[in-house]
């Protein structure tokens, strides 16, 4: 049974939170504890030892969510919070994840979100408790890296959106070792999505933190940033101010209007996308190629725009796919890709995405896997 501790000062929200969980309350996998403030909900963390989640407003009397997330810091305790603030709120986003916070949502509550949001900590969080009830046990490297992938996996989305104007599928394939690809989509203002593909330098457990790392700040300051050029701008400065690993990471942002086919997108040094038409015309989106994110600040990226017509797609992938490796060691290319891709004129957004794993599969044959393979297709059916 999974317990969370809901701390806000609104009193409709106990009611709303109890009829939409009432059946798993019922079956007993939930159990939620309230508290109005965070000076009640160290008294209800002093009486309840086992809360794995705290769900917190940051506006509250006595003590607001940002002091309370500092406080939980102090306690020690095995357990992840999620703060609650306003859309946009960049500011005290930021502050509430240098406190320790696991991830945010944002005013007023999408219960969608919500249950997602909740699902996906309490996943990482009994990923994090297997692996330190196991960390006696590890005798070897490899494994190691195993309860990393499977964290790294925990937080990419699974649950993709229905929606009759657009279609959205995406699916990453771990190499044997951690990497540092990741894919996400978000919702922003006015009703558009953020759409995100990104590969980390290096492999391994610092590749996966520093993935976990990009993906969080990417969302956050989507949210706040309308222009995708100036938010990945800004994402950049955040990474080269906390890297002294020279880490870095390639990224692809764009945001989609589902009641325009408007896609406006920046590129940080990652393979372009390709437009599949209607028809089958295959290109790739003309696009300067950008720098990488956290190396040096200061950089203007590039980015442009394409208009959708209905049955048009935009493939986007990580350097897995046109690089993978058969047994001769011929790598797979955007020569072999891009005439998959024109012939899929039409197909769903999860078979594209299918057809293309499925080809380098073919391609690689009994060689090992050597780098993740990451892809997402957007396909837009029409306003």
């Amino acid at each position: 049974m999974a317990k969370i501790l809901v701390v806000d000062d609104e009193p409709d929200l106990e009611l709303l939170l109890k009829q939409k969980f009432r059946k798993r309350i019922r079956k007993k996998e939930l159990t939620l504890i309230f508290a109005q403030n965070g000076v009640e909900a160290l008294e209800r963390l002093d009486e309840h030892r086992d809360v794995d989640m705290v769900l917190s407003d940051i506006n509250m009397p006595q003590m607001d969510g940002l002091t309370l997330l500092r406080q939980l810091n102090e306690l020690n305790r095995d357990l992840r919070a999620v703060i609650v603030t306003a859309y946009g709120d960049m500011k005290n986003i930021r502050t509430a994840m240098n406190r320790g916070a696991f991830d945010f949502i944002t005013k007023p509550i999408d219960f969608k979100d919500l249950e997602a949001t909740i699902a996906k900590t309490l996943a990482h969080l009994k990923i994090l408790r297997e692996a330190l009830r196991s960390r006696d046990e590890l005798v070897a490297i490899r494994r190691e890296l195993g309860v990393a992938a499977r964290m790294q996996e925990s937080i990419l989305p699974t649950a993709f959106p229905r929606d009759s104007r657009y279609e959205l599928f995406a699916s990453m394939t771990p190499a044997l070792e951690v990497g540092g690809d990741f894919y996400d989509f978000f919702g922003l203002e006015d009703g558009r999505i953020g759409v995100v593909i990104a590969d980390v330098s290096g492999k391994g457990v610092p590749a996966a933190l520093f993935m976990m790392v990009s993906r969080t700040l990417m969302k956050g300051t989507a949210i706040g940033e309308r222009d995708p050029r100036k938010a990945l701008d800004e994402v950049n400065q955040l990474l080269y101010e906390s890297n002294e690993e020279a880490m870095f990471v390639t990224v692809f942002y764009a945001t989609f209007d589902p009641a325009t086919g408007l896609l406006e997108f920046a590129n940080a040094g990652h393979n372009l996308p390709y437009l599949v038409r209607a028809d089958g015309e295959v290109d790739q989106i003309e696009s300067d190629a950008g720098v990488v994110l956290g190396i040096l600040p200061g950089f203007s990226f590039p980015g442009g725009s394409i208009a959708l017509g209905p049955g048009d797609a935009v493939f986007f992938y990580t350097d897995g796919i046109t690089e993978a490796m058969n047994e001769r060691g011929e790598e797979y290319g955007d020569g072999a890709l891009s005439r998959v891709l024109a012939a899929s004129p039409g197909a769903d957004a999860k078979s594209m995405t299918g057809r293309v794993v499925d080809a380098v599969r073919v391609h690689a044959g009994g060689a090992d896997q050597s780098d993740d393979i990451t892809s997402l297709c957007l396909r837009y059916n029409g306003p």
